[in-house]
């Protein structure tokens, strides 16, 4: 394995990920992933308001594809841990591009309906937990520890370009050609991503972890839910991350209903839409610049400022202001994004990366859970008071567990952390 380095800092470019053989097409593997993911929750939400014209269903196609991340989390970082990552990446998306094809054929011929949709959604997001616990932890494997701030403030921004790209793309095909159209174009990001694999070099660690392991898959499971109850560290971390889904990130699906609020066309839903990636790429790319040394505290105050941002953007009147406000809330998710899995990868022991990332999966997780809430929420007073009313709800849990989980306002970057791997 490729193991981290032993200085505390070193220069910037001792820090750079982007110099690691594998990492910058491994990257734009992810980026293309987060592009087609993204564009895929934009289409089907559009699609579903435009049948429905009903919020509790446009809610559940992001209940549904964030679904698995919860009920699937700490299986795939088990399965991370014990499988060849690299292999496990490749195979979810040769199994998610024809899903991709045969819905946008279906909506090409107007046979498409409400029971394809739901299905391919959880699909869709059983690829994102093998994203999450196996591609994340493959980039440690790449880049070492040293390098991992680095590494996961590009990782981040990719997310960060997938959340704009995929919404733009959702957007503009919608209007300017057709649903069916945009997922046959996603079907083509993906497979884009899927060639760029082949320049990520096969390594070591994870087949040497595996010849190591002599444990059953359900006991490998015990020990990785046990980390959350043994490692205050972790569990610190791990009770932000659902609080920030649950509270801050299920807004998401009610863009299209904010936007129908305010009159804003298909494509400017899609702008505004874009705005959560647009925000969260500045914020990404100012963690990356920036550096900070407090990680965790940059961590915390993310996600503060997302959700009390929140509010302008929902009690918004106009296009423009949707957008800005979005655009100011999503930079402190960018910020939260770009620290959190450097912070879950350097707080538990070499062997059991996946499946941190797993419980990281099922924390995000609370975001089908919130996302349907939401939904149900704005069935009975409307989207804009629902968003503001889940936020504010937000701020106040948010004040809660810092106070009695202070570990990971101390938590500072990974260079800096004198670990023995």
């Amino acid at each position: 394995m490729l193991e981290p380095s032993a200085a505390k800092s070193g220069s910037r470019r001792d820090r750079s990920a982007t110099v690691v053989q594998g990492f910058v097409p491994l990257l734009f593997a992810g980026m293309c992933w987060h592009w087609a993911r993204w564009g895929i929750a934009f289409l089907s939400a559009f699609w579903v308001n435009g049948i429905t014209d009903s919020p509790r269903m446009v809610q559940l196609t992001g209940t549904t594809m964030w679904a698995p991340l919860l009920l699937g989390g700490a299986l795939g970082g088990v399965i991370a841990d014990r499988f060849d990552r690299l292999r496990t990446v490749r195979l979810q998306l040769v199994l998610l591009v024809p899903a991709v094809v045969i819905v946008g054929v279906l909506e090409l011929n107007d046979s498409l309906r409400l029971w394809v949709i739901y299905p391919f959604l959880l699909l869709a997001g059983v690829g994102w937990v093998g994203d999450m616990t196996s591609r994340r932890a493959l980039v440690f494997e790449l880049v070492g520890n040293q390098r991992l701030d680095n590494a996961m403030a590009y990782e981040s921004f990719a997310l960060a370009t997938g959340v704009a790209v995929g919404n733009l793309i959702g957007g503009s095909l919608a209007q300017n050609f057709g649903v069916g159209e945009g997922f046959l174009v996603v079907a083509g990001l993906l497979i884009v991503g899927l060639i760029a694999l082949n320049w990520v070099p096969q390594t070591s660690g994870t087949q040497a972890e595996q010849h190591q392991s002599r444990s059953s898959t359900v006991e490998e499971l015990r020990a990785g839910l046990s980390l959350f109850r043994t490692n205050k560290g972790l569990r610190s971390i791990l009770g932000i991350t659902f609080i920030a889904n649950f509270f801050l990130f299920a807004y998401f699906p009610a863009v299209q209903r904010i936007g129908d609020r305010i009159g804003a066309s298909p494509s400017q839903i899609g702008l505004i839409a874009a705005m959560t990636g647009f925000g969260m790429m500045v914020g990404s790319l100012a963690i990356g610049l920036w550096e900070p040394k407090r990680r965790g505290l940059v961590y915390v105050g993310g996600v503060a400022f997302g959700m009390a941002m929140l509010i302008p953007f929902a009690t918004s009147t106009s296009v423009s202001t949707a957008a800005l406000a979005l655009f100011l809330a999503t930079m402190g998710s960018g910020f939260f994004g770009a620290t959190q899995s450097t912070l879950v990868l350097t707080t538990v022991d070499i062997n059991m990366r996946g499946r941190a990332m797993g419980l990281l999966s099922m924390a995000i997780g609370a975001l089908p859970i919130g996302t349907f809430l939401l939904g149900e929420i704005a069935e009975r007073v409307g989207a804009s008071s629902a968003v503001v009313l889940m936020a504010s709800t937000g701020l106040v849990a948010l004040a809660l567990w810092v106070l009695t989980h202070r570990e990971v306002l101390a938590m500072g970057r990974s260079a800096d952390m004198n670990r023995s791997q």
